[in-house]
């Protein structure tokens, strides 16, 4: 495995923005290149310790699902070798984690699609026995299947802070009627279809979002990352039972850990031990192996 990344140093391209794990540089007027480094957040607060080979497995993982769910929508691939763009000395910056893509312009919802009862949902449940303005059945419990997938939006936060659920009426003023309702459609079908998949591989998909944007001509495309650790709930499920929350392929164990330390959940976090950095990326390299082999 090579070395972590924490943040790349591209010089030959201009610097747009450094997110969470991603950093952006333009490609010309109409393409981006997005690095993703190793780095990982925990309760918005993005940690000093990143986890080695994690921006490979984001990036190979939405390469895999973007090319098995093609024929559901456009996305924002390009084809364009990242090496070919950017100064020979950077290169082992960005191969194997980087990604050439359309420039698109984003739609600032969050696309949340559901198929089981946790996190922000069971809250939202057990407060209002609704999730997103969405009536849901009594009695359901923590991870329960639900009787069918749901859309439930949040709106995007700025930097730092918990993305906020919304209803479908908040969608259509952001996009209008028509988009809402496709990008309602497309979140579930895509939804739908990966976890018909992810389930003949043993893991289940509780939830996952999805990023769009449009191009020039107003088509809607999938971009950034799709159906990875960090955008996704996934569950082994040979670990599965209603009542708890199932354990998953993703920062459990840097949570987990964080939840027994002294600390106010405010930059900068306690430094990350060897070994939770180590069972981290195993969970993150498992489910790469587990869904694409």
């Amino acid at each position: 495995m090579t070395a972590a990344l924490l943040q790349s140093t591209i010089k030959s391209l201009p610097l747009l923005a450094r997110g969470k794990v991603r950093d952006m540089y333009a490609v010309g007027d109409d393409k981006l290149l997005i690095v993703a480094t190793d780095r990982i957040s925990a309760f918005d607060v993005i940690l000093d310790d990143p986890i080695p080979g994690k921006g490979q497995v984001l990036k190979e993982l939405t390469d895999f699902w973007l090319a098995k769910l093609a024929h559901v929508l456009p996305n924002h691939a390009t084809g364009v070798q990242p090496q070919d763009v950017v100064a020979p000395t950077e290169r082992d910056q960005v191969v194997g984690r980087a990604v050439v893509v359309k420039r698109l312009k984003p739609i600032l919802v969050e696309a949340v699609a559901r198929g089981y009862l946790i996190g922000s949902g069971w809250k939202d449940y057990q407060a209002t026995g609704a999730v997103c303005g969405i009536k849901l059945p009594a009695g359901l419990v923590q991870a329960s299947k639900l009787p069918e997938p749901i859309f439930t939006p949040a709106a995007k936060a700025d930097f730092g802070l918990h993305d906020e659920n919304v209803d479908f009426a908040h969608v259509v003023r952001e996009v209008g009627q028509e988009m809402a309702e496709r990008i309602r459609a497309v979140t579930l079908r895509l939804y739908t279809e990966a976890s018909a998949y992810a389930a003949t591989k043993g893991i289940i998909i509780a939830d996952t979002k999805f990023e769009f944007g449009l191009d020039d001509q107003g088509t809607l495309h999938l971009m950034d990352e799709v159906l990875t650790p960090d955008s996704s709930r996934f569950w082994p499920a040979e670990g599965y039972q209603e009542g708890i929350s199932p354990p998953s392929f993703d920062k459990q164990f840097v949570r987990d850990w964080l939840e027994t330390q002294p600390w106010a959940k405010t930059p900068p976090a306690p430094r990350l031990p060897a070994d939770v950095i180590q069972k981290t990326a195993a969970k993150y390299r498992e489910a790469l192996d587990r869904l694409t082999q």
